[in-house]
């Protein structure tokens, strides 16, 4: 198939954009992870879906791609600016167990989540936890730079000492130096500044803390992105993503601290997803009622379901939630399964191996996809697309599944587990194995589960976990 011209809408231009990544084939890609003090709700999941897609997109394109997704298991405040309690201490609090065992947990949910929605797993995790030595550095380049102060025990950014602090959001200053958008907190030059490092001087029961120059005390929310992304990706990377919520301060925050350390550009693409809204409001945790994955199972939805029903939107806007919304999408996943079990096996299993024995007609359908959903990620596009081709009585049956299974890799709705290999071909060995991994599961032994799914692949089959189990095939 040709090749197409990858293009994104760029936050920080406000346009669309060619891309071109700073090495050749090859993408440093940068993803806001969870804060992992409650379940991620399905608007969470939204934006992961989409990151997901941006990952596929990439890697459809030719691309390598080093997909790193930070876990946040301490310093994010209730609010995003410095206001409010650690939301990992409430949760301590409200389940009296200790911040460790609540992020264990949740990452854990998290992660299966994930899995459920076929969303790719990064190439690099990262805890906050893990990094604060690397935080603690990068506060004190800019300290020496005298861009940071100390005040009152704890260490601020100055955002005076960087002119393009609104460049990102474009905010207005002068209404930030009202305090509009944050309360006034003493300690600060200006309203708007923004906190690196906390002290005593903000919680005193804070239960994790660590030694600094500047006291025993944790990490700001926004330096933790900053210090992770630059350790694996490097001073400038290719993509940063996250929530449409992340814009005016997290991010904004994030650029400031990192350009003013570094001199050069944090990220060259900065792309957001839309809200998921429901009776026109944001779905959010500070209602005290969202709705879980786990809650859509139990409704007897297939997760890909909800998956589906992002695909049929843009991800730059918001997409409308409701019980019928997801019916729908469910009819549609059940159809195109359908149709897709029925082509192989009126096949035998026989799809071309690859697109030199497709006719003309079906890789002109190809191209059209990828160009598509190349096109900042219009995976609402190919998956019409994908649904014509099915239908499509101009076409043969295998040059049908074989684009099915090609267009997949980017919509990610397991067209593949359609197709699985039968559980009796599969060897006694690699079946004990398998048992072996579900009983390590149970017992949320999940170093051991790692482990056995290593050998499962050494064996030569990938494991994948759905929510009505594993499914293996040969790889």
């Amino acid at each position: 198939m040709s090749q197409a011209e990858l293009k994104f809408y760029n936050t920080k231009s406000r346009k669309l954009e060619v891309f071109k990544s700073i090495n050749r084939g090859q993408v440093g890609l940068y993803c806001c992870g969870p804060t992992v003090y409650n379940y991620q709700h399905i608007g969470n999941l939204r934006t992961y879906i989409f990151e997901d897609l941006l990952s596929r997109s990439l890697r459809y394109a030719g691309y390598k791609v080093n997909h790193v997704m930070n876990i946040t298991d301490v310093g994010h405040l209730v609010s995003d600016a410095d206001e409010g309690e650690d939301k990992m201490l409430l949760a301590s609090k409200r389940e009296a167990k200790s911040s460790h065992d609540i992020a264990s947990y949740y990452t854990d949910i998290f992660f299966e989540h994930c899995s459920w929605l076929n969303i790719t797993r990064p190439d690099v995790i990262c805890k906050a936890t893990d990094h604060i030595a690397e935080m603690i550095s990068l506060i004190e380049k800019l300290q020496l730079q005298d861009i940071a102060y100390e005040s009152g025990g704890n260490v601020y950014f100055d955002v005076n000492k960087f002119p393009d602090y609104s460049k990102l959001a474009l905010l207005d200053l002068e209404q930030l130096r009202s305090g509009a958008r944050i309360e006034v907190d003493s300690k600060k030059r200006n309203p708007y500044d923004f906190a690196l490092w906390f002290t005593k001087s903000k919680f005193e029961d804070q239960e994790l803390q660590w030694d600094s120059p500047w006291g025993r005390g944790y990490p700001g929310w926004h330096i933790e992105c900053s210090a992770m992304a630059h350790k694996y990706l490097g001073e400038s990377f290719d993509i940063h993503c996250g929530g449409i919520d992340h814009i005016p301060v997290h991010h904004t925050n994030e650029i400031a601290q990192s350009e003013a350390a570094h001199g050069k550009p944090m990220a060259n693409f900065w792309l957001h997803g839309g809200f998921l809204v429901a009776d026109k409001q944001k779905m959010s945790k500070s209602t005290g009622e969202f709705l879980t994955l786990d809650r859509l199972k139990d409704k007897g939805f297939d997760p890909i379901s909800y998956r589906l029903l992002c695909l049929g939107g843009s991800y730059r806007k918001e997409l409308a939630w409701s019980w019928e919304a997801l019916e729908s999408a469910s009819a549609r996943l059940n159809g195109l399964r359908e149709k897709i079990m029925s082509l192989n096996e009126s096949l035998g299993g026989k799809i071309p191996s690859d697109d030199s024995s497709l006719s003309a007609q079906a890789r002109t359908i190809g191209d059209q996809f990828k160009t598509e959903v190349l096109n900042d990620i219009g995976v609402s596009r190919g998956l019409a697309n994908f649904q014509q081709t099915l239908q499509n009585s101009t076409i043969e049956p295998g040059e049908k599944l074989y684009l099915a299974l090609d267009f997949d890799k980017v919509l990610g709705l397991g067209v593949s587990d359609w197709l699985e290999t039968k559980t009796e071909t599969v060897p006694k060995k690699v079946k004990d194995l398998l048992a072996k991994r579900e009983e390590a599961r149970s017992a949320k032994d999940w170093a051991k589960s790692d482990t056995l799914r290593d050998e499962l692949l050494a064996e030569g089959w990938t494991v994948k976990d759905t929510p009505e189990g594993p499914t293996i095939k040969k790889t």
